[in-house]
């Protein structure tokens, strides 16, 4: 496998089996060696190369230890701190990745609870680990963007002065990303106040500041499904959406309850271009919460089945093409009933972007 197929085979790991661990210990064992090994490629039975319950005296701390340390050439080059999987990463509680910072050759911290890596340097003083990390690596939800700075990590391609370099950007681009993050999903007042401004010509009141709020809320999350739906879209070769498209309220036509076994293979049936064609825009859709190849297709002779991990259990949607007159897109609810709705072109299908990613996330 590759560094992203390892990387996402972890992944998968982690968000299996998360919740069945409970000590530090089995942290360590189930994902961080895991990590340490099978992605970043060191032998971690080597103490050549990596250093379990590493010790240095430092100053009136003698015998403390760290979890790990990555050597190269007789130096140490990586320091790796672990939490539990369930405990948050604090830097104020990794007190002996400061203090082994300052007084071995690392340039590299880590700071890690099997599913959260936070890499920290020495952007803002030398030899002197800073409080913030230079890029989190989250595998509940990998950026791709970082996954080629992760891999400068690695045994076969260390790079530690690339890193370094690109370091000061990854900082401030990552904690610009997560803060605007969090203004779209909890704006504060300040984010408000600064938003309400450009639109609103009147005092900035109590009123006004709670009224704005909800307004600012619901505009981020629209401006975000507008520009999904707009990559998507231009992705698949498509138009831009007109309004008469998106106008329109759609009507349900018929509900039910899915059978187990329902879905099936079955050589008699046609799978026609249109099919394919809605099947690449349910997909695209879903793109947004789970990697691509857990979304695939089941045609029947009566409907074109869209599943996640090829499983009949967790239907995404179905489309209903084989009616001569009338197309029908299904969706499903959390019970797994299958609501159909009536739709005369394929675009039509990205106005059931929420409803299809909301049936994907009830199964992970």
């Amino acid at each position: 496998m590759d560094f992203i197929e390892r990387l996402n085979a972890l992944a998968t790991k982690v968000r299996n089996q998360r919740d069945a661990i409970q000590t530090e210990e089995a942290t360590k064992n189930a994902f961080v060696m895991p990590f340490l090994s099978t992605v970043l490629g060191y032998d971690v039975f080597d103490p050549l190369e990596v250093v379990p319950e590493f010790t240095a005296d430092v100053g009136l701390k003698r015998g403390e230890k760290i979890d790990y340390a990555i050597m190269r050439d007789g130096e140490v080059q990586i320091l790796v701190e672990c939490k539990r999987s369930s405990d948050p990463l604090d830097v104020e509680h990794a007190s002996q990745l400061f203090r082994y910072f300052a007084v071995t050759n690392a340039r590299i911290a880590m700071l890690t609870n099997g599913q959260v890596y936070n890499f920290y340097t020495d952007l803002d003083a030398p030899n002197k680990m800073d409080a913030k990390p230079f890029l989190v690596l989250d595998l509940a939800d990998i950026d791709p963007v970082l996954v080629p700075e992760i891999a400068k990590l690695t045994k076969e391609s260390f790079d530690l002065d690339s890193v370094i370099s690109a370091a000061e950007e990854l900082k401030y681009v990552g904690q610009i990303k997560r803060e605007i993050a969090a203004q779209f999903k909890e704006p504060t007042d300040e984010w408000v106040k600064l938003i309400t401004a450009r639109v609103y010509s009147g005092s900035f009141t109590q009123r006004v500041r709670e009224q704005f709020r909800g307004l600012v809320t619901k505009a981020a999350a629209q401006y975000l499904n507008d520009q999904v739906n707009g990559r998507l879209k231009s992705a698949l070769g498509a138009d831009e959406f007109t309004a008469a498209e998106v106008a329109p309220s759609p009507k349900p036509v018929h509900s039910a309850v899915i059978a187990e076994g329902d879905v099936k293979r079955d050589t008699e049936i046609v799978t026609t271009p249109e099919e394919l064609e809605g099947y690449a825009i349910v997909k695209a859709i879903g793109c947004s919460e789970v990697k691509p190849e857990r979304i695939v297709s089941r045609d029947a002779k009566s409907y074109f089945a869209v599943l996640l991990d090829d499983n009949n259990r967790k239907p995404i949607a179905r489309l209903h093409f084989n009616g001569k007159n009338q197309r029908y897109i299904g969706i499903f609810d959390e019970q797994k009933n299958e609501t159909r709705y009536a739709i005369d072109s394929l675009d039509e299908i990205y106005q059931y972007a929420e409803p299809i990613r909301a049936a994907i996330r009830s199964y992970l």
